[in-house]
């Protein structure tokens, strides 16, 4: 006979206490468990949202990064003959050669500066970015000392303003409008006119070049002519790749430094599942025997611990994913390992995160009562009635 799935349920709501603590201990490792899988999948989101499938990115071979570096005039102009670029109304290549420098920022409330990338754009590399969008003043002007500034760099820094200015290379730069480029890397930055930021930095190569490719298919294409042209030391990446290893190291750090707590913390709410189901058998030891008596088998004494055990953990896992979700309200800053600049970015809860934080909160139920199921289901009927 199979022991009924009421009787399961009455004894968890029956011990109240113990269920809501031990619940409330799982809960507490799921909620580490899936801020941290938010965490890296909010960072890739923000990485990956910054490229654009159609557009590549060309930096200097050897170098992983566009503040690394070096792409001269020259080889700008070569790639703007490519034939498998795109070209604009006006017949001129979609092409943008950019100049990332970093400058130093005060964070609002600290006292100490932060690296911010300064990107130099042309109006072109605007209209590439289809995802970053003025939202409040206007567009820099060519020659002239302006910037915009990412949504992002506008919350968190002193003196981001419009109408404000910003002092570096010399130079005071006028804030003219605020852009938001929908949760990517860009609204970490500040963007001006590339020939005004070279000038000032004393620039003579730019550091990227950004091309619009003509037919997403000819992306194999554009790598073999840059290859086999020795004039071109450069390497092609599409733009979503190429963020997306930015994104890598300082993923990766994120999702060992989480699994570490998760298994530490885990092992804590295990051994506190496993104390309570233990604690269950030792003071139903009577009613084991009874069950025993009136014909229910091993297996269904088991089946029934070891549901009891889950349904503890699934309560937990619930609770902690519940309170995870009002992390996608917070946006936190840190280091981008890759380029020692500031970037922000959200928690991002997905599906995949749901079915993953449950299976293991059901991982830690499973683990935590298999031992206490066993110990019941082969308890002798005479020996737990005796002992009742």
């Amino acid at each position: 006979m199979k022991i009924p799935f009421s009787y399961v349920f009455r004894n968890l709501w029956t011990r109240k206490l113990t269920t809501i603590l031990t619940a409330a201990g799982m809960g507490l490792v799921v909620f580490v468990f899936a801020a941290v899988l938010m965490l890296d999948a909010g960072l890739k989101k923000t990485m990956v949202g910054t490229g654009s499938f159609d557009n590549v990115v060309m930096i200097r071979k050897g170098s992983e990064t566009e503040i690394q570096s070096s792409v001269s005039r020259d080889q700008a102009s070569l790639v703007e003959s490519m034939p498998t670029i795109a070209r604009g109304a006006d017949g001129k290549p979609v092409v943008s050669k950019e100049s990332l420098i970093l400058i130093s920022l005060t964070k609002k409330g600290q006292a100490r500066g932060s690296n911010i990338v300064t990107r130099g754009i042309s109006p072109i590399g605007l209209t590439m970015r289809p995802q970053a969008k003025i939202i409040r003043g206007r567009l820099f002007r060519e020659g002239a000392s302006e910037v915009i500034v990412g949504r992002n760099v506008n919350e968190q820094f002193d003196g981001a303003e419009i109408g404000q200015s910003l002092r570096f290379a010399g130079r005071d730069w006028l804030i003219v409008g605020i852009f938001d480029a929908q949760k990517s890397a860009f609204d970490s930055e500040v963007w001006g006119d590339v020939e005004q930021l070279m000038q000032s930095f004393r620039r003579v190569t730019f550091s990227s070049v950004i091309a619009k490719l003509s037919q997403s298919e000819g992306f194999d294409q554009l790598v073999a002519a840059v290859d086999d042209d020795i004039r071109l030391n450069l390497q092609v990446k599409r733009e979503q790749i190429f963020y997306e290893d930015q994104s890598r190291a300082l993923s990766t750090f994120i999702t060992i430094l989480g699994t570490v707590l998760s298994v530490i913390f885990s092992l804590g709410a295990m051994i506190g599942a496993a104390i309570t189901m233990y604690s269950a058998v030792a003071t139903r030891t009577g009613e084991i025997g009874t069950l025993r008596a009136l014909g229910f088998r091993r297996p269904s004494i088991l089946a029934a611990f070891l549901i009891e055990s889950l349904l503890l953990a699934l309560v937990g896992g619930f609770a902690g994913l519940f309170f995870a979700t009002f992390l996608q309200a917070i946006t936190i800053s840190t280091l981008n390992i890759q380029s020692f600049s500031q970037l922000a970015f959200s928690f991002v809860l997905t599906p995949k995160i749901v079915i993953q934080t449950v299976l293991f909160s059901l991982l830690m139920g499973f683990i935590g009562g298999f031992l206490p199921a066993i110990k019941a289901a082969r308890m002798k009927i005479v020996d737990s009635l005796r002992a009742a």
